[in-house]
């Protein structure tokens, strides 16, 4: 049983190992949880989650084989759970008064007989109804329904709260590399492109120098200041607006938020779909107050690491065309002026709101995701942790499908 468990953790993607496997069953052996299915998750999860990332994938593999009703036989509970650990066990659950209600139907025996009964003539689902097990009935087995006393079988409460024993239930929280990001994520994500220097006035204490040299001074006391460390990384930050990327508002916003407070060298502009020869900083004065997109070129150095973040997704036309441009007439192709900032700033990333998946569906996002030497990850927290590496090592490659340093 806890076998094929394991082969489903392993065949669903999670890295667990027979050495793990080895360890849940001598805690069993030991007895350090107690036969609480809440007990048993936290132990298995204890036991085989390595990562933030595996949790919810981890939660609905444990869901689905020891609490989905669908992907467990009939006759499980009757085949393997022995009856009189079962009857012991419920009945320590049980207060007094709900021992009461249940001796006024007959007791636990004629409950569990009569639930035996059911599990042999029933063979389909059943919703509703004073009989059979399903759900939103009346009946003392099944869930979503009303009686005094009963088994809930899987599901969720109708909020009753009326069951003697609950069979199923799960209360983990969501929790996947692969879901899109909140601005808490951004900035665990974020803190990966750091590089701390130590610079101006000394502030802080340096404890191991302390040490040292008050060792070297006869035991008399020889403080030794540093400056305090600082993240010196330069970001530039561009992004679209407007049109397709009205969809992604939020989450962008959210991105934006977590920058700010990480990066303290941050500077950002907006643009339209493609860079042309200006951007803005303030979208309700973009025409009165924008920005010569060579003046970019000219005032930050070459060590600022450039993101750029849009859906990339247009018309061609836009990017290879002079006049392109849906709102003006650009006197110089779009693609004309990407190059000219890959050429100035060589750290340069795309982050795209868009599912990975629907990539495939524009052109045009093939072909700014080439432009930027396939630097294009999506805006999950997974695709923004890979972004911030290949940020951080320029020299990082993307060769069959795998990021790797170039030789």
């Amino acid at each position: 049983m806890f076998l094929n468990f394991f082969y489903s953790l392993r065949q669903h993607g999670l890295p667990v190992s027979l050495h793990e496997y080895l360890n849940l069953m001598e805690a069993l052996k030991k007895g350090i949880v107690a036969y609480q299915i809440d007990d048993f998750y936290a132990l298995c999860k204890t036991i085989f989650v390595k990562q933030e990332g595996h949790l919810d994938r981890f939660d609905r593999i444990f869901g689905q084989y020891f609490q989905g009703m669908e992907a467990i036989p009939d006759d499980f509970f009757l085949q393997q759970v022995p009856e009189d650990w079962l009857r012991q066990q419920m009945m320590k659950s049980l207060s007094e008064e709900e021992k009461a209600a249940l001796e006024k139907l007959g007791g636990l025996d004629a409950l569990i007989e009569r639930f035996k009964e059911l599990m042999e003539e029933q063979r389909e689902k059943h919703a509703g109804g004073n009989k059979w097990i399903g759900s939103g009935g009346t009946s003392p087995f099944g869930n979503s329904g009303y009686h005094p006393e009963g088994f809930r079988m899987g599901g969720e409460s109708a909020g009753n709260r009326t069951a003697i024993k609950v069979w199923d239930r799960r209360q983990f929280k969501d929790l996947d590399d692969k879901v899109e990001l909140n601005t808490r994520n951004i900035k665990i994500a974020l803190k990966r492109l750091r590089h701390f220097t130590r610079e101006g006035a000394p502030t802080e204490l340096d404890l191991d120098d302390t040490i040292k040299k008050t060792s070297e001074n006869a035991g008399m006391l020889d403080i030794s200041m540093v400056p305090s460390k600082q993240n010196r990384v330069k970001v530039l930050l561009l992004m679209d607006v407007g049109g397709s990327m009205d969809d992604h508002v939020k989450m962008c916003s959210e991105l934006f938020s977590a920058a700010k407070h990480e990066f303290k060298q941050l500077e950002f502009f907006y643009f339209h779909n493609c860079v042309y020869e200006s951007l803005w900083r303030n979208n309700h004065r973009r025409y009165q107050e924008s920005i010569p997109t060579l003046e970019l070129l000219h005032k930050y150095n070459r060590d600022y690491k450039v993101v750029f973040v849009g859906d990339a997704a247009m018309s061609p036309y836009e990017i290879y065309y002079r006049g392109g441009s849906v709102e003006h007439y650009n006197d110089e192709s779009g693609i004309s002026w990407l190059n000219k900032l890959s050429n100035h700033f060589p750290n340069l990333i795309w982050i795209n709101p868009n599912p990975e998946y629907s990539w495939e569906f524009y052109e045009s996002t093939s072909i700014i995701r080439k432009f930027t030497g396939m630097r294009m990850f999506p805006m999950t927290l997974d695709g923004l942790t890979q972004a911030m590496k290949c940020l951080k090592n320029p020299k990082l490659v993307y060769k069959n499908q795998v990021w790797s340093e170039n030789e």
